[in-house]
């Protein structure tokens, strides 16, 4: 923030806009051009708009004062602090920025997957501490392992704070080297390498078309079927499938792990008369002979159906919604 006379600024500060570790301390120094008729007796300094005590000040000419700051914290904002020397009627005769804070820490939890292998979505996390109180930059970076060059991702943000998507021209068959570059004003920190495959890394859209059924006059079964992912037809691989369900009036889901590679279940054990919310999700794995586990997909929508009514005397209106 400064304010400009046709001729030249009324004062310059120095130094202009420094960079600082925190903890560091700061004598900087307001010079009034001699185009205008201030002393150093009619200037006082503020910071961040706060007026800085008196008894920091020294006179190093008759048209010169310095201020000293000590052990200085991290900026406020990170388009860093701001320091002003102003004439004694309030008005601004030059500013500068302090840049207080830290360099970055190297990131790490590097974790990536591709939805139908199709494209690389990457999330890690700013090191321990992750406050530098300065803006800092993440940049990942990519290559295939022994020919490519490097490439930068540019689609920051897609899944979060600290992460990058990369929509297209990928290889299959081939191991990238992936890795995230952290910069700010004081420093630049890498992070380790991480090695995959595209194959390995395979999540997919939840499974598509659930329906679920009642199974002739059975009160306590419902019948669920789902079609597996259709991005993935065309590939060879293994899906294993995970349902949850609950009741229409509680929060907590049942999970039944042991679906396999089918899709389709018959749920049992169910109360009669009740509404239950189903939702089924996917895990390909083995991806054309892939060793790794593969990565659940989200969870489908829920589906909704309910289970007959017991046969209690008294027809439909016997048993109140509800009910236990």
């Amino acid at each position: 923030p400064r304010s400009v006379s046709p001729a030249a600024d009324p004062a310059v500060i120095s130094p202009q806009d420094p960079t600082l570790l925190i903890g560091s301390s700061l004598v900087a120094t307001c010079t009034v051009s001699p185009d205008f008729p201030l002393k150093a007796e009619d200037l006082y300094w503020t910071l961040n708009g706060r007026r800085l005590p008196a008894a920091s000040y020294a006179a190093l000419g008759p048209s010169t004062l310095s201020v000293a700051l000590a052990r200085l914290n991290g900026s406020r904002q990170q388009s860093g602090d701001n320091l002003v020397c102003h004439s004694r009627d309030g008005g601004i005769l030059a500013g500068s920025c302090l840049y207080v804070g830290l360099p970055p820490e190297k990131p790490v939890n590097i974790t990536c997957w591709s939805k139908n292998m199709k494209d690389l979505t990457c999330k890690w996390a700013p090191g321990t501490e992750g406050e530098t109180f300065l803006h800092t930059n993440y940049t990942l970076k990519y290559k295939r392992r022994w020919y490519g060059q490097d490439n930068t991702c540019q689609e920051y943000h897609t899944a979060g704070t600290y992460s990058c998507h990369i929509p297209k021209d990928l290889a299959l068959f081939t191991p990238y080297e992936i890795w995230v570059e952290a910069s700010n004003r004081l420093g630049v920190a890498v992070s380790d390498v991480v090695m995959l495959d595209i194959l390995d890394v395979v999540t997919t859209d939840p499974p598509s078309d659930v329906h679920v059924s009642r199974v002739g006059d059975l009160e306590d079964q419902l019948s669920v079927r789902w079609s597996s992912p259709p991005a993935l037809k065309d590939f060879l691989f293994q899906a294993k499938y995970q349902i949850q369900y609950r009741v229409e009036d509680s929060s907590e889901w049942k999970v039944v792990d042991d679906v396999g590679n089918q899709t389709s279940c018959r749920l049992a054990g169910l109360r009669p008369g009740t509404v239950y919310f189903v939702q089924v999700r996917c895990n390909p794995f083995s991806i054309y002979g892939s060793k790794k586990a593969g990565i659940w997909s989200d969870w489908s929508n829920p589906t909704a159906a309910s289970t007959p009514r017991s046969g209690r005397p008294g027809g439909p209106c016997g048993q109140a919604r509800g009910e236990k």
